[in-house]
């Protein structure tokens, strides 16, 4: 994809987040829900996982972090 798609889908998948705190996803999961394929849900996840939006589960969910701790 190119980069502009790749940022789209991050501020697309941070925006369904941020609409929905309590949303919990598996990558197979947030695939789906997001229509894209495997390594860009992929990226897209682990990304805002390592800019500290979300978080990950022992199951491999992902979360959105407290935004006030």
């Amino acid at each position: 994809m190119p980069d502009g798609l790749w940022h789209a889908a991050l501020d697309r998948i941070r925006a369904e987040f941020e609409e929905m705190p309590c949303l919990r996803v598996t990558l197979p999961e947030a695939r789906r829900l997001f229509g894209l394929p495997d390594q860009a849900a992929s990226w897209v996840l682990r990304q805002l996982a390592s800019e500290g939006f979300l978080d990950r589960t022992e199951r491999g969910e992902y979360f959105r972090r407290a935004a006030h701790p």
